[in-house]
């Protein structure tokens, strides 16, 4: 048990891993302030509720086309210059938004905002897994998930409250700090062992096939999250069951994708997958029922929905990375990180439109079981399989 801790606290020493942490959060606390709130802003501007999504699903779009540039970008141009543009990208027009409040304008930076983010997900996430030795790969994805999930905590909900408070000017300086991130990347780079570039050609097809399981699930997940983050503070928009029930969120996700990291190391994920998605699928269920019922409720599946949220994250990108192998790092980071963005916007955008018609609470319950039905694929993502050569 002693060596366990100690184990676990030396992780955290590492200098790589407190500059890969450092930038993390700086990286990921603009998304977070500005994934739920962006599109409460633009609803407060004049824009139609159902229409609230197309801020996230423009910037996960964009998002998604330059991840899928990464590897070759890094293998020109390599990862320290090419994650410092990605900071740069996201941070910089981030001040703008104060600007205007229209539509097309929140759209506009948006799209230059996701260049930089495709940038910084597939890149801390590959990073994540070369600062630690493979035994401990688990533990060390956790950690950069809970640097993920703390701005996630604290960040949502802050970024939704300072909207409806009328403080969006505070919201948009305070996203520009992907660019404190610059003053960490030398000893990040300094630090970290080289990361080798990915295959190209049938190689990278290989790992990008392996990886496509546990992506899957991932997609599905996060486009349940996309719906109740973006949706949510829109429903009940007197904010503060909106910002407790992010809140809850924010916690179980950090608490999950920590420690599940751990738990995976020990006892792999072939059962750890598959009780997650089952827990997300209740959560679900429980929010949809939870809008037309008690504020308790609403904030029990909260709390549920980000055990599954966090904990998926987690265990699909150690599958992705153990199916894919090493050679094949970046082109699952960039297959797990696209299928993250895309079921985000999909979340953002078309349960909007399912809203619409059926009401967020039944859209909620539809999710849930679309959560359910995805349990075989979670069972085959976390079968154990040979990684390509």
């Amino acid at each position: 048990m002693d060596g366990g801790t100690t184990a676990r606290v030396s992780l955290l020493r590492e200098p790589a891993m407190q500059a890969l942490l450092a930038v993390t959060v700086l990286g990921f606390a603009s998304y977070c302030l500005t994934l739920a709130s962006l599109p409460t802003y633009a609803v407060v501007g004049g824009a139609r509720e159902t229409t609230a999504g197309v801020v996230t699903a423009v910037f996960l779009v964009v998002t998604i086309a330059a991840q899928a540039a990464v590897p070759a970008l890094t293998a020109r141009f390599g990862t320290g210059p090419v994650l410092a543009v990605g900071l740069v990208a996201m941070g910089l027009p981030s001040p703008f938004y104060a600007l205007d409040d229209g539509l097309l304008w929140l759209s506009w930076l948006s799209a230059v905002r996701g260049i930089g983010f495709g940038i910084i997900t597939v890149l801390g996430a590959l990073l994540a897994a070369a600062v630690a030795p493979p035994e401990r790969r688990g533990e060390s994805i956790g950690l950069y998930g809970l640097a993920i999930a703390l701005p996630n905590l604290v960040a949502v909900p802050a970024g939704v409250a300072l909207v409806l408070a009328g403080h969006a000017a505070w919201l948009a300086w305070l996203a520009a700090s992907p660019l404190l991130g610059l003053l960490f990347l030398p000893a990040l780079m300094r630090a970290s062992a080289p990361v080798a570039p990915s295959p190209g050609g049938g190689a990278a097809g290989r790992a990008v096939r392996a990886s496509l399981a546990p992506s899957g699930v991932l997609l599905v997940v996060t486009l349940a999250g996309g719906g109740v983050v973006t949706f949510l503070p829109i429903e009940r928009p007197d904010g503060v069951l909106a910002t407790v029930a992010l809140l809850l969120l924010g916690v179980t996700t950090a608490l999950a994708r920590w420690r599940v990291g751990v738990l995976a190391d020990r006892l792999g994920t072939r059962v750890l997958l598959p009780a997650g998605l089952a827990v997300g699928a209740v959560g679900m269920a429980l929010l949809g029922f939870g809008l037309d019922g008690g504020d308790g409720w609403l904030l029990a599946a909260a709390a549920l929905f980000g055990i599954c949220y966090g904990s998926v994250q987690n265990l699909t990108l150690l599958t992705a990375f153990a199916r894919a192998g090493a050679g094949g790092a970046t082109a699952a980071s960039a297959m797990w990180n696209a299928s993250f963005d895309a079921g985000t916007a999909m979340g953002a955008l078309a349960l909007g439109w399912v809203a619409g018609g059926l009401g967020l609470s039944w859209t909620y319950v539809l999710v849930a079981a679309l959560l359910a039905a995805s349990l075989p694929l979670a069972v085959a993502a976390a079968r154990p399989v040979t990684p390509p050569p």
